[in-house]
């Protein structure tokens, strides 16, 4: 089948001849990017485009030198791959839709669209560099748009962007191996780049210079965040027939969760089953067919290993105060390296009975629609019992307090951390209690310093227990959450309740388990009647 395929692909190809100028067009257009107002409010990251271009430009005038007395380079035009366009369209939907309701990405747009420019000018100068050729289509975009779903450097460390893409190139043209006679990337390019920079991240704790933890937090921002990708994700499960991956991967992770608060009693992840960030990564990170198993067990397998990774490096890596938004990304690059081994695994076991009533030694695809259907049964069934986009424990502050002063696994550390996110939030009651914390040592070690600074901000936003405990820390003066801190407390990872009205925001909290606002609805009730 694949020689008449080539040969199809073949008459449509077609090559063109001193083309020196496109990469040079590339090039200005990121320069002119760079003039922009969203570019030019940071000197460190204009300073960081110039640096981009000039180092293509230093690329191609040493091209341009070669060329002199080596043929031409030639561009050849093909057919798009289903594989590079279908992903970048999904991908990019989740960009329109998750903005909409998180605006710095659309802020985004422009570094976006840069880093589109210089992967582009990059590969062909690359490829003509070695090959004298470059194929021109769809692949930079997946490459860039599946990067960038996961992690962005701030603006003042921009350069670091441009060489977290620079690794993703060189890695797919250079990190290759031989696989059933061709010649091909071993590492996702995006997953590669991805793990490469955790580590080096993680290593030398500069986490703070990326957005990575603010991406993995504001996707649930968008409302029904779980089914819009789930509905976007069937489009890739469909075309590449990677459906045993994902639906692996969620499996292990609700089974694993489950198990875990079952022994604990309380969830493993802070707010959710599966961390919508995890959720993104299920289908668009870990499913390249070209870097997965070719066969169905091959795939189900490579699904639940991932699965396993996230769920112990979110332990590892929680265990060892590093940000845990890692977990999704750190394992990939491992997982592709195990490719052939799961391959030669597969092998040994594709003449048992049971991989055939299962459907799993069927050829790759053959199946694939009922894969996705049960699937869609999984989620649904997910969904139906408040796993996915429906109010979880988690997002109750009372349940961590309660579980605390049970002593119940992790509890009081999930407690410091999700009050740490409120006061972030400018919430004063949060401030006051993680002031409080730090101050009495009893459930994190003691810091005076820090909570007279948690005292301090939760004072300048009114909040007058706090103010109290500036003065005096000793008398530990506390008081009920605000209307003001109750629209941030019960968000349940969506937007703040700024417009919520007090009577539905109280029922809300007593709903959340807050034993006051309880009693302040009821005897709102009894006065009505």
């Amino acid at each position: 089948m694949s020689a008449p395929k080539s040969k199809m692909h073949g008459r449509h190809d077609s090559a063109l001849q001193h083309v020196e100028w496109v990469p040079l067009v590339l090039t200005t257009a990121l320069f002119l990017i760079s003039f922009t107002s969203r570019i030019q409010q940071s000197a460190v990251l204009a300073r960081s485009f110039w640096a981009a271009c000039a180092a293509l430009l230093a690329w191609q005038g040493l091209l341009v030198l070669r060329s002199k007395t080596a043929s031409s380079p030639a561009l050849i035009l093909t057919a798009p791959r289903a594989q590079h366009f279908i992903q970048a369209a999904c991908q990019l939907s989740i960009y329109v839709y998750w903005g909409w309701h998180w605006r710095p990405v659309y802020d985004y747009a422009w570094l976006l669209l840069a880093q589109l420019l210089f992967a582009y000018a990059l590969d062909m100068l690359l490829s003509w560099t070695r090959r004298g050729s470059y194929v021109f289509g769809f692949g930079p975009f997946p490459i860039i748009f599946s990067t960038n779903l996961f992690l962005w450097f701030k603006d003042d460390w921009f350069y670091l962007q441009f060489l977290l893409v620079t690794v993703g190139v060189l890695g797919k043209e250079f990190v290759r191996w031989n696989r059933e006679g061709r010649y091909v990337h071993i590492f996702n390019p995006s997953a590669f780049t991805l793990g490469l920079f955790s580590v080096v991240l993680l290593v030398t704790g500069t986490t703070h210079v990326t957005w990575g933890p603010e991406i993995a937090s504001t996707l649930t921002l968008a409302p029904q965040i779980y089914l819009y990708l789930f509905v976007v994700g069937l489009i890739v499960l469909y075309f590449f027939s990677v459906t045993l991956v994902t639906a692996s991967a969620a499996a292990v992770l609700i089974g694993l969760s489950a198990l875990y608060t079952s022994f604990t009693g309380v969830p493993y992840f802070l707010d959710s089953e599966i961390p919508s960030a995890v959720f993104l990564g299920l289908h668009f990170l870990v499913t390249d067919p070209s870097t997965s198993p070719r066969t169905p067990l091959g795939r189900l397998v490579f699904g639940l290993l991932y699965g396993c990774g996230v769920f112990g490096l979110y332990s590892l890596l929680g265990s060892l105060g590093q940000p845990t938004f890692y977990d999704k990304l750190m394992c990939v690059p491992l997982l592709n390296l195990s490719v052939p081994w799961i391959d030669r695994a597969v092998q040994l076991l594709r003449e048992r009975p049971l991989l055939h009533r299962l459907g799993l030694d069927a050829p790759l695809g053959r199946l694939n629609v009922a894969h996705m259907a049960v699937w869609v049964a999984f989620f649904f069934a997910m969904t139906a019992i408040g796993k996915t986009d429906g109010r979880h424990t988690g997002d109750r502050l009372p349940f961590w307090s309660e579980a605390c002063n049970a002593q119940r696994a992790t509890a009081c550390r999930r407690l410091i951390q999700v009050e740490t996110t409120y006061c972030n939030d400018n919430s004063g009651w949060a401030c006051n209690e993680a002031g409080l914390h730090y101050f009495a040592g009893k459930l994190v070690d003691a810091d005076r310093e820090l909570a007279q600074s948690y005292f301090a901000k939760a004072c300048e936003a009114r909040f007058q227990a706090a103010c109290l405990n500036t003065l005096d820390p000793a008398r530990e003066a506390r008081a009920q959450p605000r209307a003001l801190d109750l629209r941030l407390l019960l968000r349940e990872g969506g937007h703040n309740l700024i417009d919520m009205p007090e009577p539905e925001l109280y029922s809300r909290a007593c709903e959340h388990g807050w034993t006051f606002a309880c009693q302040k609805t009821l005897r709102a009730t009894g006065s009505d009647h």
